[in-house]
């Protein structure tokens, strides 16, 4: 229905089912999608900050070789 834009009356006949609980779905499946972006969303924030953490913490265990090597 949504992918090829087929008619709500056709595609609720083809299921068995009423048009109201056809509608009822795809408003439930489009929230879904738009919660799926934001989902995707954190999952990015949160994968750029794990990438800063790991650099940092990189960083972090350079130091003691750092001062180690400049001691000599």
């Amino acid at each position: 229905m949504t992918e090829r834009v087929y008619p709500v009356r056709e595609v609720a006949e083809r299921l068995g089912v009423s048009q109201c609980s056809l509608c009822f779905w795809r408003k439930k499946f489009s929230k879904a999608s738009a919660s799926d972006a934001e989902t995707d969303a954190e999952i990015c924030r949160l994968k750029k900050e794990l990438a800063r953490v790991s650099e940092e913490r990189d960083i972090l265990k350079m130091v003691p070789a750092y001062f180690a090597w400049n001691a000599k």
